[in-house]
């Protein structure tokens, strides 16, 4: 159906030749990230060798190759894991062989999703945080909705950073190596056999990529690897890092992304339908696009400019500054200036990435290119999409603010990835056979409302004890990795109590995430985790190794380890990723996020944390601007203010006044059974109003029928 197909046979096959021949179907089901998602998945690979599939980071191409023959034939053997794993090869390749949804696109047209990262699981390290995990569940659910969709982007060798805290709180980076030819992808080859290859101009080189393809369902996901021998030293780093600190590596990357994602597809055969850029890091696409269209039919540049936009749409995801970055002209001419030959010249570049084309004082940037080459924009929440109007205004001269042709489609979570355990199968039991296909329709939800709470608060509860299992172990680990004091190390261990109320903090660490509000009052902080009631916190989260502010964030926090009550009531979880991610938005009772307005333009955590029966405590920004009803969960207020020193204390003293005075009384408020009935009704009206709003289902039938369609 789609190039490297017969790549991904031949990968089967030669992983078929090493396993015991019950265990078979499991070759095609590694190549296919369709079992990450699917019920019994993750646990039939974890059942073959619990301890390798750990060490294997949840690779099941590793799993199969690296454990011992011995293992994999006592597998064999295990009738009952045999069914296991015929069922789920089996309903693997039916989802394949479903017919694709009717619709503009097709697999023939396919819509073609460019992204700086994708999300798909933690053992494909190609992602540093939300936006790559929103791609990634977009892949999906178009996979579920059998939309035909491809995805471009690159393949890093050694991705985003890993991290280390030392006993100071200093965040400490470091790389590994994610050698593809050890993940579950193939290299795309040709007719003749060869691996397909394709060039782009950068700096003075004509830096040559391979192609890689990894099955997202029935999504494939094509990556572009420019380490290559023919390449470069300078030319083989450009896929090497994910958000690599040297702008002229990121233009670089840019170039390979966008013009090479061009070209990757035409060299596969693909005619995609409509480009998605999602994020500007791909938006030279544009003048690889233009510069087809003019030698195509021979039309002057403007006529070509408007042809191009026809196939593209463009989708926002920050309105902060670092998500929008721009460059001078004497960084981006050196790297970019024969791309922009390609389609015209290098003023007609540099002019549409500024804001006032005519300006040449301007710097240029990613983001306005996108914005000004798309025939649709979007935001990612109904309020992000007002600040973009504000934002980008200056590119529609003469357009009043509402008119400023920027619209939004509120981002949702892939309800399958994210919901899991007790509460998945809780739901399960109660909202009928085959509920995830219509997780977007209210009355899917409705039957929330009939859960005995009992039954809904045992899940939680039950979810809780997995959490703090998890706590446990990690939390004493790291303390002793670090060489903190063993009084220190030994009250992780014994502190985390399955039956307190559990608060989490997880994201990324950029300052306006304001992390240090929990560090303003630290009497406060203090005595909510020492009290009478007390209750216990998990931190999670990277700053990006260049933003030495958000690093002294984390050790303002790590300053109060040593306080009475601390050690064993609140950790912090180092090196953040979709695994940890997915256990703590499983297990938290209460999720907190107090972005300072209006930066967070949609915030997807707490919208799994939602799912899973977790309380939102978050500013009114972002997805919660729009979610919060004042009966599902609490809010601090969203107003911008200038002075952010008093608006930070102001908005630290109403987060600690919520969880003092509500959140804390509210869950210990039982009732003779030992059940707080006004907490779980909270619950059921949180999993009412967001899950069917804010689920991918939603998000991407929203993107197939009101943005893809051409016109």
């Amino acid at each position: 159906m789609f190039p490297g197909d017969h790549d991904i046979e031949r990968a089967v096959a030669e992983l078929e030749e090493g396993l015991p021949a019950r265990l078979r179907p499991l070759a095609r089901v590694a190549y296919d990230y369709r079992w990450s998602w699917a019920a019994d998945g993750p646990a039939v690979f974890a059942a073959i060798d619990p301890g390798r599939w750990e060490r294997a980071g949840g690779n099941p191409r590793r799993l199969l190759t690296e454990t011992h023959r011995s293992v994999l034939e006592r597998a064999a053997r295990d009738a009952a894991l045999v069914e296991r794993v015929e069922r789920l090869a089996a309903e693997l390749a039916a989802d394949r062989a479903r017919p694709w949804r009717a619709g503009a696109a097709s697999p023939e047209r396919p819509v073609a999703f460019c992204c700086a990262e994708f999300g798909v699981h933690g053992s494909l390290p190609i992602y540093s945080g939300g936006l790559g995990v929103l791609a990634g569940d977009i892949l999906k659910e178009a996979s579920d909705l059998a939309v035909p969709m491809v995805g471009i982007g690159l393949m890093y060798r050694t991705g985003y950073f890993h991290q280390r805290i030392d006993v100071s709180g200093f965040q400490h980076e470091y790389w590994l190596d994610a050698d593809p030819d050890r993940l579950p992808c193939v290299k795309v080859t040709g007719t003749d056999g060869r691996p397909v290859t394709i060039t782009v101009p950068v700096n003075h080189e004509s830096v040559t990529a391979q192609v890689w393809r990894v099955d997202v369902g029935r999504v494939p996901l094509y990556l572009l690897d420019t380490e290559l021998p023919g390449n470069s030293q300078v030319a083989r780093w450009i896929t090497s890092r994910l958000y690599e600190s040297n702008r002229s590596i990121r233009l670089a990357q840019y170039a390979v992304l966008g013009v090479g994602g061009v070209r990757a597809l035409r060299a596969l055969g693909i005619e995609p339908l409509v480009y998605h850029v999602n994020e500007g890091h791909a938006a030279l696409g544009v003048f690889e696009l233009l510069a087809q269209a003019r030698a195509a039919t021979g039309i002057g540049f403007d006529a070509a400019w408007q042809q191009v936009r026809e196939q593209v749409v463009f989708t926002t995801h920050t309105p902060v500054p670092a998500g929008n970055e721009t460059y001078q002209r004497d960084e981006i001419l050196p790297v970019l200036g024969r791309i922009a030959d390609l389609a015209g010249d290098r003023e007609q570049l540099l002019a549409a990435g500024r804001i006032d084309p005519a300006n040449a004082d301007q710097p240029s940037g990613m983001s306005a290119l996108a914005v000004r080459a798309s025939r649709h924009v979007n935001a990612v929440s109904r309020r992000h999409a007002e600040v973009a109007r504000a934002m980008w205004q200056p590119l529609f001269p003469g357009r009043a603010l509402d008119e400023v042709p920027i619209t939004h489609i509120t981002n949702g979570v892939h309800v399958p990835t994210w919901l899991r355990g007790p509460m998945r199968e809780l739901l399960d039991r109660h909202l009928g056979a085959g509920w995830l296909t219509r997780a977007d329709q209210a009355a899917t939800w409705q039957p929330v409302s009939e859960i005995p709470a009992r039954e809904l608060w045992a899940a939680r509860c039950a979810a809780r004890r997995q959490l703090v299992d998890v706590i446990t172990q990690r939390s004493t680990t790291h303390r002793l990795s670090r060489g903190d004091p063993m009084d220190y190390a030994e009250a992780a261990s014994g502190g985390f109590d399955p039956d307190r109320l559990t608060i989490g903090f997880a994201r990324r660490l950029a300052t306006y995430k304001r992390l240090h509000l929990l560090a303003l009052l630290p009497e406060r902080a203090i005595a909510l985790v020492g009290g009478e009631r007390p209750v216990q916190f998990i931190f999670a989260g990277k700053a990006h190794p260049a933003d030495a502010e958000a690093k002294e964030v984390v050790r303002q926090l790590f300053a109060l380890k040593r306080a009475p009550g601390v050690a064993g009531r609140a950790a912090f979880l180092e090196d953040y990723d979709i695994a940890i991610a997915g256990q703590l938005v499983a297990g938290c009772d209460v999720w907190v996020n107090v972005p300072r307005p209006p930066l967070e333009a949609s915030g997807t955590s707490g919208i799994k944390s939602s799912l899973n029966g977790g309380l939102q405590l978050s500013v009114l920004d972002g997805w919660w601007a729009e979610a919060w009803d004042g009966t599902n969960g609490w809010a601090i207020n969203g107003d911008v203010d200038q002075d952010h020193q008093a608006q930070d204390y102001r908005d630290a003293h109403t987060l600690f006044d919520l969880m003092e005075h509500e959140v804390v009384p509210l869950f210990h408020e039982r009732d003779g059974d030992g059940v707080p009935q006004r907490w779980v009704a909270m619950v059921r009206r949180s999993l009412q109003t967001n899950g069917p709003r804010f689920c991918a289902t939603r998000m991407v039938r929203e993107y197939a029928e009101r943005v893809y369609a051409p016109g």
